[in-house]
């Protein structure tokens, strides 16, 4: 019994498997010869120089995947023996290439699968993040926005932290392919984009199906869709392995679980109460100074920030509003009837979506050297240098700058979001009459 569960772990673990459903969905796998084996090609290691004034270099699988410690000083030992004669060995530069035509290692026979999978990663990347919490509260629902964001934040986080303690690596490359490498300096268990594409969509359902008058069979549909767009667009990718993806899915329903109704009994005294707020930032901090370190940089760590500080951001300005005075319980029974927009509420809607998106990005471009120029000021370094630089290894000075840009610039990016942004909409006329009734 034991020996089957191992079998079954180590195939959905397996590469080769991801491999093959990439060629299922008209992923072609090119390789040097013919007859050369999977086994041959994981051999095979390219150097790229870091840039032509150093010759550190940094060694890489074929399409970009990681090596172990071992193989990595095997590299280095030979850059440097060739430093030291003045004699550089001969290096394979791979292409990098984010189109679908001339990637050496690879050809999409299937272009239509490929942009669908693309669109499907995206759902749980920062930009996604970025528009579509926003335009919750602004357009559809406040109350609903904050509880969806407080399951989203303890979700990701502990799936972030789960990657950097696991520390599993994504699939081989070959016998898979790497289509995308943003994410590569990540570990690959848990899938935290399945988590998401899980938790986001299904907890808009389960906080609006007994608040709205809607089919919740079809919210159900929707988000099983959403939740398999997002999952097989990491493994089309090669970012993650299948088990990844079951891992990140089971993980997410299990804390939504308990999380779910949390939450829902729980918000209303978290923007109610000072103190719930206090502690939620404390919290929130916590788990940035507290984070699990690891003996090489990933970039978890800053999208945990990001994450925990948009939760605390939001929930800070839904205090402010309330008690400010602004903020009030809706004296109309549930359920209500969904009041689609008409033609005026419509162009208010996307005049508000469009000043309120160039606010967040005004927010984060002013914080980002806000916090830059004033900590490099205290520490007499140049900032602009420091902005520059992307050595988080040995830089602990721009990995802790870096993690304070991120947590004030998501924070004032929640605040402005809930708190200073709605009353600009309310001076220009452009407001949601019920923004404010929503608790």
């Amino acid at each position: 019994m034991i020996s089957k569960l191992m079998e079954m772990v180590a195939h959905l673990k397996s590469p080769q498997l991801v491999a093959s459903i990439q060629q299922f969905f008209g992923v072609r796998i090119h390789y040097d010869r013919p007859d050369k084996t999977f086994q041959d090609e994981k051999e095979k290691y390219i150097c790229t120089r870091m840039n032509e004034e150093d010759y550190t270099s940094t060694c890489q699988k074929i399409n970009g995947c990681d090596i172990n410690d071992k193989q990595l000083n095997v590299c280095t030992e030979r850059t440097n023996s060739s430093k030291r004669t003045g004699v550089n060995e001969p290096m394979i530069k791979r292409e990098e290439t984010s189109t679908i035509s001339n990637n050496p290692n690879y050809t999409i026979d299937n272009p239509f699968w490929y942009y669908i999978f693309l669109f499907g990663t995206e759902l749980g990347d920062e930009i996604f993040y970025s528009t579509f919490i926003p335009f919750l509260f602004w357009n559809i629902d406040g109350a609903v926005g904050q509880r969806v964001v407080l399951v989203w934040a303890t979700v990701m986080t502990i799936g972030q932290i789960m990657k950097d303690v696991i520390r599993w690596p994504r699939p081989a490359c070959p016998p898979a392919v790497r289509l995308q490498n943003k994410w590569s300096q990540e570990y690959g268990m848990p899938s935290t984009h399945a988590m998401v594409g899980f938790t986001i969509p299904f907890s808009v359902v389960l906080f609006t199906m007994h608040k709205y008058i809607y089919p919740s069979s079809l919210g159900c549909i929707i988000a099983l869709l959403w939740c398999a767009l997002v999952s097989m667009s990491r493994l089309y990718l090669g970012m993650h392995t299948v088990l990844d993806i079951i891992a990140g899915l089971v993980l997410a329903i299990a804390l939504m679980i308990p999380l779910v109704p949390l939450v829902d009994i729980t918000n209303s005294y978290v923007i109610t109460n000072f103190w719930f707020v206090v502690i939620l930032i404390m919290v929130t901090i916590a788990v940035i100074v507290y984070y699990p370190s690891n003996y090489k940089w990933t970039p978890t760590r800053s999208d945990t920030a990001m994450v925990v500080s948009v939760a605390a951001g939001l929930h800070a300005g839904a205090w402010l509003n309330y008690y400010s005075g602004l903020l009030r319980v809706s004296q109309s029974s549930l359920p209500f009837h969904i009041v689609w927009p008409t033609y005026s509420t419509f162009s208010h809607l996307i005049i508000r979506t469009v000043l309120g998106f160039s606010g967040v990005i005004a927010t984060k471009y002013f914080c980002k050297s806000f916090s830059y120029i004033t900590i490099c000021g205290i520490l007499q370094i140049n900032w602009k240098e420091l902005m520059k630089c992307q050595d988080y290894n040995s830089n602990q000075i721009k990995v802790f700058v870096d993690l304070v840009y991120k947590y004030l610039s998501c924070f004032m990016i929640g605040l402005n979001t809930v708190y200073l942004l709605p009353q600009v909409f309310n001076m220009i006329g452009i407001d949601r009459p019920a923004f404010y009734s929503e608790i």
